[in-house]
């Protein structure tokens, strides 16, 4: 594998959103060996609790706790965020870049939150189609076109729509959930401690939540857009981790 070479990359809008959304599951990826990839579409600011400069050092803290091999800060504008032909190319370039097989991005609308996240699950999809793009290489940096394999979609808890997606499942982050909260906890200038132990709360009680329809201590769930294809039907569905009583092995 060349050494550029990705093998999964998760996209979001700010520093801070993939840590909270999909940290386990990009822990528990290091942790068995493949090469993953974090991508911010901006540098989060302006806020009324950070600047440019502290963003990207959180940022670079979070990602050295979960262990990844790259982490890219965009320059798109925060607060502007917006599906368009530049921010296509720009995520997509990245997917050039990397190649990876995989690409997890946001999905669902945050009316009481960012407008950003909303557009930034537009421009993922979008970038994934340009990224295959051929005799276009001028609008990405002269990098060669890359099909990525799979999208899938992290899923905002409380979207304001409920989605039926063609196909969902969930990672087991029992082991990862710690590391999660420490990267989360690295953007010390957007979580003061009583905001950061509101946030704790709701990480936990939603990891419980969307570990336990698959047994799980701690799980976070994603989505396909369209049906999981499979080859070997005995080989996924492994043993069911409920505990006793629940497990059909100790019944009576």
């Amino acid at each position: 594998m060349s050494v550029a070479q990705l093998d999964i990359v998760f996209a979001a809008p700010h520093p801070d959103d993939l840590e909270i959304g999909c940290g386990g599951t990009i822990a528990a990826l290091v942790g068995l060996g493949y090469r993953v990839g974090m991508v911010h579409l901006t540098d989060g600011e302006p806020t009324p609790r950070g600047t440019p400069e502290t963003r990207v050092a959180e940022a670079r803290a979070a990602a050295k706790v979960l262990g990844v091999q790259v982490c890219e800060i965009l320059s798109l504008t925060n607060r502007e965020l917006m599906d368009g032909p530049a921010a296509r190319y720009a995520l997509a370039t990245v997917l050039r870049k990397y190649r990876p097989r995989i690409l997890v991005g946001m999905a669902g609308r945050t009316p009481a939150a960012s407008p950003d996240h909303y557009q930034s699950q537009l421009i993922t999809e979008a970038a994934r189609f340009c990224s295959q793009l051929t005799r276009w290489d001028d609008r990405f940096d002269g990098t060669a076109p890359h099909r990525v394999d799979h999208l899938v979609y992290r899923p905002v808890p409380g979207a304001a729509e409920i989605h039926h997606y063609p196909s969902r499942f969930v990672v087991d982050i029992t082991a990862t959930i710690d590391r999660k909260l420490q990267a989360i906890r690295c953007y010390r200038s957007q979580f003061d401690e009583a905001r950061f132990e509101r946030l704790a709360h709701f990480v936990r009680s939603m990891s419980g939540t969307e570990g336990g329809l698959c047994g799980y201590l701690y799980g976070e769930l994603f989505a396909l857009p369209r049906p999981l294809g499979i080859k070997d039907m005995v080989r996924l569905l492994g043993a069911w981790e409920v505990p006793p009583p629940f497990r059909s092995d100790l019944a009576r």
